[in-house]
Parts: structure tokens; sequence; C-alpha cells
């Protein structure tokens, strides 16, 4: 398997329902969700991690309330693809939130999202302070966008 297909192998992918992307930091989690059928990726919030205990709470509630089928945990690599000490990491996160919540987890490529986030952010006109507090669910949202695209060729909508 070449170092792009292990980026985004996709394994018993759930064919239907929400699908949450996880810009994944140690203290702070982005998140975006799609809608049931797959064709919006919206910003959900940033989730600041509490403790092992109220994390695992979260992302189970999050699953319950929001019917999560899928997870993609955005893999963060070096220009060159080749996966990074953060890339371990995330990892790690995600093996763990398969574990705790029983959804599936895909990694996906997460090069160049929070530039590209600060770019939208900063196109609609955003104070630092409000772009600081949207930054990794946009982030998320690109991924989960991108992530989407990839599999279907449908473009999607964004809202920041």
């Amino acid at each position: 398997m070449t170092e792009e297909d292990q980026l985004h192998h996709e394994p018993d992918r759930p064919a239907v329902g929400r699908i949450v992307a996880v810009d994944y930091g140690t203290v702070r989690i982005g998140i975006a969700i799609s809608d049931v059928g797959r064709r919006w990726a919206s910003p959900h919030e940033n989730y600041t991690r509490r403790g092992k205990d109220q994390d695992v709470r979260y992302f189970r509630k999050l699953v319950s309330d929001e019917q999560v089928t899928l997870f993609v945990v955005g893999l963060p690599v070096f220009n060159s693809g080749d996966e990074s000490p953060k890339s371990r990491e995330a990892r790690e996160f995600g093996a763990w939130l398969g574990e705790i919540t029983g959804v599936p987890v895909e990694y996906y490529d997460e090069r160049y999202t929070s530039a590209q986030a600060e770019e939208m952010l900063l196109a609609a006109d955003l104070t630092k302070k409000r772009r600081k507090k949207r930054l990794d669910m946009v982030a998320a949202q690109i991924i989960l966008a991108s992530y989407l695209e990839r599999g279907t060729g449908e473009s999607h909508r964004w809202s920041i």
C-alpha cells in the first residue's frame, strides 16, 4: 500500500449517516459535521480537552446526539507526504476515539487546512479574536468537505 493509499484507506465505511471530521490538537479539537445525506460540511465546535473521563463522555454524547457513523481524523503530514510526529499522535487519538465510541475512524491528509481556514476567516472580515475562536473547527470543515468531495465528486456548501 502506498503512502497515499494509507492516508485515504477506507475500511468498512458506513454507507449512510453523519460524518464528523476532527482537527486534532492536544488542547483543542476542531470538529465539523456532515448532514445525514453527506452533502454539507458545517463547523460544529471547538472542543477543549478536559481530561480522559470528560473527553470520553463528550465524544460518546456527540455520537449519540448526532448519530455519527464515521470519524475522519485529520492527519498532519509533511509537504513530502511523510508522516510527522503529530501524525502518530493523531493516529493514537483516532484509535482511542474508535475504541471508546465503537465508530469507525479514517484518516485524511490535512496539509494546508489551517492556512486555508485562516484565509477564509480573513475574507469573512472577522476580528483576530473571532478568527482564533473559529480556526480549528473551520479547518475540520475543510478536511470534511475535501473528504466528502473525494468520495462523491460533488461540491459542498460552506458556512463559517
